[in-house]
């Protein structure tokens, strides 16, 4: 993946990876769509601790291979030029108040995070289009 070069316009505004779309476009950006490629690519990319969370116990109990998890971490921030965004009592809130459309908690707290930051959304999940953030794909 080609770090991501600040463009300031408004099209690139700021968005919050989903944890797929920062695994993908880590290691495999043929799986990004276009768009999100494109977002990721040239954007304010903003990555969720939430998502380090999610990566650690998707490797403990086997579902990913990853060695060093704080290596891949800070590589990943690194590569993507990411911003990280770290948990707050607004994100809780905003996680109180979202229906419970979509089971996955890691989905819940960072689609909550989205919607409290007024961050876009970078996610193939498509339901989570019913919930009140933009999201792209």
């Amino acid at each position: 993946m080609k770090r991501p070069q600040r463009s300031g316009t408004a099209d690139k505004a700021a968005h919050l990876l989903d944890t797929s779309t920062l695994l993908w476009a880590l290691a495999e950006p043929e799986r990004l769509s276009v768009k999100a490629r494109r977002r990721v690519e040239s954007g304010e990319n903003v990555v969720s601790v939430a998502s380090y969370w999610e990566v650690v116990i998707k490797t403990q109990k086997g579902l990913l291979s990853i060695s060093d998890l704080a290596t891949w971490w800070r590589q990943a921030i690194d590569l993507t030029s990411a911003r990280v965004l770290h948990m707050r009592p607004t994100h809780i809130t905003a996680l109180a108040g979202l229906p419970m459309l979509h089971k996955d908690p890691f989905d819940r707290i960072l689609i909550a995070q989205a919607k409290a930051e007024g961050l876009v959304f970078v996610t193939s999940d498509g339901p989570i289009s019913a919930y009140p953030i933009q999201t792209i794909w």
